[in-house]
């Protein structure tokens, strides 16, 4: 039998916002499992105003513009406790943040960035997009066969306590890649950025593609998704 898995669409939503909830439901998620209690998984996708974001592991050089300039393109900055380096989210990005049980999904860490992966792969192959990994680089790349194409549709970086997973990825669907250059993404010097929009050369159904992606995480994990 599957397990279940609860999904909410947030909307816009200011990042320190959304990462507050995703703190408030790990918490709730390691009490659960202290007290021996049954915890819920719970996948949330939303899009976020203009914002740069930090890793733990990641260098502050690669953030290329002032703070007056940051303040010119209405975007925040945020040092933050994932895995990785500086990214960029904005409108048109659809960010997820799978807030899932590892130890009751039964995998490891390494399979869960897998599964993850696979996922938003097997979405842009919906799209005809030759989507895949790129070795010693976590997320979702196109072209990887061919090094000097190969650019960054997807980024993905997480916490994980008590096994249990937050933060998640960050899938460029008609997104502004303007904003791209005032970072060296994922610390890349050499790799481009793209979205689905500008592969398609067409503006992208967002719904369409919540909808597609929701169901192939809901597949990779063997969840069955229940709207909140």
């Amino acid at each position: 039998m599957n397990q279940k898995a609860v999904f909410e669409d947030l909307g816009t939503m200011d990042y320190k916002q959304a990462w507050d909830y995703q703190e408030e439901l790990l918490a709730a998620g390691i009490a659960h499992k202290k007290n021996g209690t049954n915890g819920e998984n719970r996948l949330l996708f939303c899009e976020h105003p203009h914002v740069f974001t930090l890793g733990r592991s990641g260098d502050e050089k690669n953030m290329l513009i002032t703070n007056q300039l940051l303040e010119k393109v209405q975007a925040t900055f945020y040092k933050i406790n994932r895995g990785g380096d500086i990214t960029y989210h904005g409108p048109g990005q659809l960010v997820g943040y799978p807030i899932f049980d590892l130890e009751k999904l039964n995998i490891g860490v390494k399979s869960y960035i897998f599964k993850l992966e696979a996922a938003i792969i097997n979405t842009l192959h919906a799209y005809g997009l030759n989507a895949s990994r790129l070795d010693d680089a976590t997320g979702v790349w196109l072209d990887v066969d061919t090094p000097k194409q190969s650019r960054k549709i997807c980024a993905i970086g997480v916490k994980i306590s008590k096994f249990i997973t937050m933060h998640g990825f960050a899938l460029n669907i008609n997104t502004d890649l303007n904003y791209f250059s005032y970072i060296n993404p994922c610390g890349f010097i050499d790799k481009g950025v793209t979205s689905l929009e500008k592969e398609l050369e067409r503006t992208i159904d967002m719904q369409e593609v919540k909808d597609k992606l929701k169901y192939a995480i809901g597949k990779e994990f063997v969840l069955e998704m229940q709207d909140s």
